[in-house]
């Protein structure tokens, strides 16, 4: 769980509605910080093989997803990173996407 403008988001909610994109073979969802909001979503994402995918916010997300839960940042991976039990590091992702940010 991360917080955004005061507000409890779950990133396995943001995760279930992107499961639902059709060509999205997985994704993960992560806080990072933000000046105005405390911290915002940054998704990252697999496509399946030979899918062609542009997962950006768009007006379906937001019928599924209330505006403070729709992530700001954007990364198309070519796999999640996981550990030995198959979880996926979060840890990793949030470095990843603490880099991204700074480059922005």
């Amino acid at each position: 769980m991360f917080i955004s403008g005061g507000e409890n988001v779950y990133p396995a909610e943001i995760e279930a509605v992107v499961a639902g994109i059709a060509g999205v073979k997985e994704a993960a969802t992560v806080g990072v910080a933000d000046e105005r909001w405390g911290e915002v979503g940054h998704l990252f994402w697999v496509a399946h093989p030979g899918a062609s995918v542009a997962c950006r916010h768009s007006g379906s997300s937001s019928r599924n997803l209330a505006r403070y839960k729709t992530p700001k940042h954007f990364s198309r991976i070519d796999a999640l990173p996981r550990n030995g039990a198959g979880k996926v590091l979060k840890i990793f992702l949030r470095e990843m996407a603490a880099t991204e940010t700074v480059s922005e």
